[in-house]
Parts: structure tokens; C-alpha cells; sequence
């Protein structure tokens, strides 16, 4: 299994909206893809705002890919979540499930 990982740092005013776009609109996506496991979606306040980590596990590279695309390493942020966002990662980290 693989965990896929990306953070973003929300504008303290629009977190529960991108929290919304997550339950509503990615999730759903997510779990019509074949090869998708499940996710988690951590969250912090921090100064600047708030942090989330998206955390995705797929069955393999190739689930990840009907996902993202050929470069699997490349963030898919939909503008309308670019514009709640101070910051995000623009490539996500793979790893290797070794226990879970």
C-alpha cells in the first residue's frame, strides 16, 4: 500500500470551506477511483492560519496515477482551492505502507 501525503496552509477564515470541498466534492471523487483505499484529513491552527495534511493511501503507483496522472509526485489543487490556500505543496511524498 502506498501512503500519499500533501499539506496545505488555509486562510484561518476559509478552513471549514476547504474542509466542506474535501467532504463533498475530492472524497466522493476519490473513492469511485479503483485502487483507492482511504484518507485522512489532519489539521492544526498555526499564526499564519491553518494546516492541513491530507493523507490518501492507494493500492499501488498505478491507483495513484488514474488519480493524478502520468507525474504522481504532481499536487492536483483545483484553483478554487488554491485561492483558500497562503501556501501548498505543489508535489506530494509517497511512501511505502510498512505497517498499518
Amino acid at each position: 500500500m502506498i501512503s500519499r501525503q500533501w499539506r496545505g496552509l488555509a486562510h484561518a477564515q476559509q478552513a471549514e470551506e476547504y474542509e466542506q470541498h474535501l467532504r463533498t466534492e475530492t472524497f466522493p471523487q476519490l473513492r469511485a477511483i479503483e485502487g483507492f483505499v482511504g484518507a485522512q484529513l489532519l489539521k492544526r491552527r498555526v499564526a499564519q492560519g491553518v494546516e492541513f495534511l491530507v493523507v490518501t493511501q492507494w493500492e499501488s503507483l498505478g491507483a495513484i496515477q488514474r488519480f493524478a496522472g502520468a507525474d504522481t509526485e504532481a499536487a492536483v489543487v483545483p484553483e478554487k482551492v488554491q485561492k483558500m490556500m497562503i501556501d501548498f505543496d505543489r508535489r506530494v511524498r509517497h511512501y511505502e505502507v510498512v505497517v498499518g
